[in-house]
Order: structure tokens, then sequence, then C-alpha cells
């Protein structure tokens, strides 16, 4: 396994073609708003490495044997499932940011099942092309970014029938020795601190979108990617001379980018899926449903960071003994439990593929993910409002650390006599940081849109739920005979 320090040096040997504000980024390991995010998912290597949680963060591989970084992990039990998700609470408090290693873990299990399941039916070798990839990602302990969304272009058209094909990532050519492919992912987590791009197909298809069926593998600095790196809100803030106070979390954070695939060529043992088209939901599906479980674990730990700074915030108001402060601190804490509830409830109901690894329960993923769109943001309202606010309107540091009118603001912002109105500040700007700033991507916005929008969660609770299963329970306990004629 790698150190943090070997992760990051892994990253600056990588020849990525990177864009920020319309220019390229020659060092985005040491850019000033990028590096947090690197910060963050460098965590995930240095945790590794730490005796008290290796019990959680390592695993020993299926494949070869080896002690491995759980993100690399083929999940082999339920008990793996549980600790993935207490893996996940662990880094988001460590980092109350996105780590970004999450897709590429839940993108390893879903392909690997479904490439052996592929392998039955069609006589293929991809399920054998996938499990040496896998080999070669635990070996080297490496960071991929699971790739999923397209950009989609009209949404009430299929892939085959958009104006512009590359608004869904496609194969332009086969070849004797590989494919090639154009378009893009959109979105993509992390991206820029990745070894690899795994990519997935992002929706059911039909055989007329059979070219928009495809899985492969691509290191990320491969000829013809580039990557655009996604604003965030608050984001130049890293670029200004005094900003350690007004990040609010300055040393971690989370990035997405734009991933463009012009005439990529992928060779043939790095493709997973080419053209078949009925097992693009599949792959779907179960990314989907590892993924949402996911985020009952990572939001969870974010949100205790946030617990945690509406509480402090509180004491240092002078307000932490009023009933309704502790009222509001219990009711988030209440939802941060029931979103990391779900997140082991669908971890403890998992089952075997048929490939051998683990798969949790489709219908408590999904519930889990519901619940992931909404109480976040009721966690982050009580946040603010506990908060008040100064949160959004207090001066800068700079203003501050200035000679002239630093005085005033010690004086004019300070909270209880005890507290230095520094500390008062920095506790507003966390605050502000994971509601509204940089960080909201990573839990409030990302809640939202993450693993899929809402609705998606709703269809999939619809097909899982097994309706019929419960009228007929309903219309036993009311001794109903639907046999008797009706008069």
């Amino acid at each position: 396994m790698m150190t943090r320090e070997e992760y990051i040096e892994s990253l600056r040997k990588m020849k990525l073609n990177v864009y920020l504000f319309g220019e390229k980024i020659e060092n985005p390991v040491d850019h000033p708003i990028i590096r947090p995010s690197l910060n963050s998912l460098a965590m995930t290597y240095e945790l590794a490495q730490m005796e008290e949680y290796k019990d959680i963060m390592t695993v020993k591989s299926n494949l070869t044997g080896k002690t491995i970084n759980r993100f690399c992990h083929l999940h082999q039990s339920t008990e793996d499932l549980i600790n993935k998700v207490k893996m996940q609470r662990l880094c988001g408090q460590k980092t109350a940011a996105c780590f970004q290693r999450c897709v590429g873990m839940d993108a390893f299990n879903a392909i690997y099942s479904t490439t052996y399941e592929m392998d039955q039916k069609y006589g293929t070798v991809y399920h054998k092309r996938f499990v040496e990839y896998m080999k070669y990602v635990q070996d080297n302990d490496l960071t991929v970014d699971g790739a999923m969304t397209d950009p989609k272009g009209d949404r009430g058209l299929s892939p085959s029938k958009q104006a512009d094909p590359d608004m869904y990532l496609h194969i332009v050519e086969i070849r004797p020795d590989g494919i090639v492919v154009k378009g893009a992912k959109a979105h993509q987590t992390g991206a820029v601190n990745s070894h690899e791009h795994l990519i997935m197909p992002t929706q059911s298809m039909k055989e007329e979108d059979k070219a928009y069926a495809v899985s492969f593998a691509i290191p990320s600095d491969a000829e013809g990617i580039t990557m655009i790196y996604g604003r965030q809100s608050c984001d130049t803030r890293k670029m200004e001379r005094l900003h350690d106070i007004d990040l609010g979390n300055s040393q971690f954070g989370g990035h997405e980018a734009l991933v463009i695939f012009d005439n990529v060529f992928i060779p043939n043992d790095r493709v997973f899926m080419c053209e078949e088209y009925d097992f693009a939901g599949m792959m779907v599906e179960r990314f989907a449903g590892y993924h949402r479980q996911s985020y009952g674990g990572c939001k969870v730990g974010v949100g205790d960071v946030l617990i945690g700074a509406a509480a402090v915030a509180a004491e240092y108001n002078g307000a932490a003994k009023a009933s309704h402060i502790k009222d509001k601190l219990i009711e988030m804490n209440h939802l941060n439990e029931t979103l990391y509830a779900c997140g082991i409830a669908c971890s403890c109901e998992g089952q075997k593929t048929a490939a051998g690894n683990y798969q949790i329960d489709l219908l408590l993923a999904n519930v889990c993910k519901q619940n992931v769109t909404r109480y976040p943001y009721e966690i982050a309202r009580l946040a603010e409002d506990i908060a008040g606010g100064l949160m959004v309107t207090m001066p800068s540091e700079e203003d501050l650390r200035s000679k002239e009118i630093g005085h005033y603001v010690e004086k004019y912002f300070k909270g209880v006599n005890n507290v230095a109105t520094e500390n008062r500040m920095r506790i507003l700007r966390l605050i502000e940081n994971l509601t509204l700033g940089t960080a909201a991507v990573g839990y409030r916005t990302e809640s939202m849109h993450g693993a899929g929008s809402p609705q998606a969660q709703r269809i999939m609770i619809s097909r899982q739920c097994d309706m019929e299963s419960k009228k007929k329970l309903a219309k036993s306990i009311a001794h109903i005979d639907e046999t008797k004629n009706i008069q």
C-alpha cells in the first residue's frame, strides 16, 4: 500500500491535461485551488497506514491474498459492506469534505459481478480481463475515478437519437486490438486526483444504442483525455494572501471535472463491455446501489463535523444552554444517525452475487440515498440557524489582521468573553464552508444529485418494494377472496 507521500509523488509523475479558468495547469498537485481536494484523497492513504484504523481501512484481497486498502476491495461478506460504510464515515470525519475514492470502489464491485454474468451468457472474457485489472489496481494501490455520468444533452432523447452523438460517450471504431471512443463524462469526482478512469454506461440501453454500451479503463494521462476543472462557491478565496480563516476548512476539499475523450484508443485487455447493451442496465443499477449505500457513510461523517461545529458556535455565542438550541442539536444528530442506520441496514441485508462478491440490498440502499437528498439540507439549515447571521456577514481575515481596523473586528465580533474572536470567526467560517462554500459541493448539493437524482431513487424504490406481495398480505388479513363472483 502507498503512503500519503508516495501517492502525492505518483501524481506528480503523471502528465495530466487539466484546465482551470481557461488555462492549462502544468502542476495540478500544487495548485492552491486543487490541492485541498488532493489532501482529502491522500487521507485515505494516511489512515490506512495507522494501526488504530487498520481493521476498517485495510483488508485481505480475495484475488491476491495480500493486505490492501479497502478502497480497492471486492466485498466478500456483509461484514465487508458494513466496514465500507464505517470507513467512509471515518474519512468524512477526518476531512469534512469529499475524499473522492468511493466512486471507483463502487465501480469495481458493479463491473466485477456484471462482467461475470456477461461472460456466462456470451462466452466473452470480460471478467477475466477485469480480474487482471483489479490485481493491477490492488498491487499498486491506485485511485480510480469511476465514471458513469454523461452530459446527456436532450434528456427526452435516447443516446442514439441525440443531435450531437457525443452527448453520450460512445464507440466510434472497433479494431482487432481494441476500440476507439469519443464523448465525455461529467461531474467526475476526484478525476484530477486519480491515476485511472473506469468507464461505465450511464443508463439502460436498447439495441440502437449499443455503441454507447461500453465499459473500459484508461490511465488519466492517456492521449486524447482532457479534464476541465469545475468551479465551486468561494473557490478563489484559496488564491487570497490571507485565507486560512476565510476558507473555513483550509486543508481539505473536493472537486469535480468534465473529462473529455477525443478519439481515445482503448486496448482490448482494458475493455470490459463492448456493445452488450442488454447488460448496461445491470451495471448501472448495481453501481447505483453501491454508491447510494456509500452516502450513508461519507455524508454522515461530514455531518458529524457540521453538528460539532454548530455546537461549538452555540457555546461561543453564549447560547448553548438555551432549550431550543439543545433541541436543534438533538434533531441534527437524529437525522444524521438515521442516514447511518440506512447505510448499515442495506449492508447487513446484502447478498452474494453469482461472481462471488457481495451486493447490498438495493431497496434499502435507495431508501438510504432518498433520505440523503433531504436530511443534510435540514441539518445544514439548523446549523445556519444556530450559527447566526454573522456566518455570512463578518469581515475577512485581512480585516482582522489589519493594523488600522483589526481592533474593531476583534472588539465587536467577540462572543463570550473567554473565547478569542478569531476562534469564533473560525468556527463560523467552517459552518459557512460546509453549508454554502466549497465543501457544500461534497455535502449539501451533492447529497441531492450525487449517485442519481431523487427521482432515480424513487423509481428504484418502486421497482424493488414488491408492492404485489404487500397487497397479498393485506388481502390475507382482510380475508378477501377474489375468486368470488361479483353480483
